[in-house]
């Protein structure tokens, strides 16, 4: 396994790599399996776009030199629980079905709090779907805690599914 830091000429491979782990993963939470989101979040151009704001970091993971899933990291995030707190958001961390289970996942966490780490943050939080409970309990093993809820507001997802919780882990 191999994780690398990418720049915005990586943007069509983490297009690929993001379509890919979502396809994996979240078409059943959409009427239309998720095309307006994909192309509302994962396109190319998109994407590249957010690799060039300076607030966010990307990484690709890699296995067996394949790439498997990504890492989205919004450096400078405030928690509304937590706003007199130096706080990073781990936006995004998705891997494809083959890459799950195999400590990637672990990998990628681990290197968001080395990075919140470096940068002196507080805490670091990311928001997962209530509905993915073995996602939950991953971030709970990884020492995160559940501190609020979220609710998503997309048009064309499914009303059951846009519950969100909010989980944290405070570094100091």
């Amino acid at each position: 396994m191999n994780i690398s830091k990418i720049s915005a000429a990586d943007a069509a491979l983490l297009s690929a790599t993001a379509l890919k782990a979502y396809n994996d993963h979240y078409l059943h939470l959409w009427y239309d399996n998720g095309e307006w989101y994909k192309q509302k979040s994962f396109t190319e151009s998109v994407l590249k776009e957010e690799v060039l704001d300076s607030n966010n970091l990307f990484f690709i993971a890699y296995a067996d030199d394949e790439p498997v899933g990504f890492l989205k990291l919004r450096m400078d995030a405030v928690l509304e629980t937590d706003l007199n707190k130096d706080a990073m958001e781990l936006e995004r961390i998705y891997l494809t079905k083959a890459a799950s289970g195999k400590g990637i996942g672990k990998a990628l966490v681990d290197l968001s709090v080395a990075v919140a780490n470096d940068h002196n943050k507080q805490l670091i939080w990311l928001k997962a779907m209530d509905t993915s409970t073995g996602p939950i309990a991953f971030y709970e093993k990884m020492g995160f805690e559940i501190c609020g809820t979220h609710h998503l507001n997309f048009e064309r997802m499914k009303e059951e599914l846009r519950g969100m919780v909010i989980m944290k882990k405070d570094l100091r």
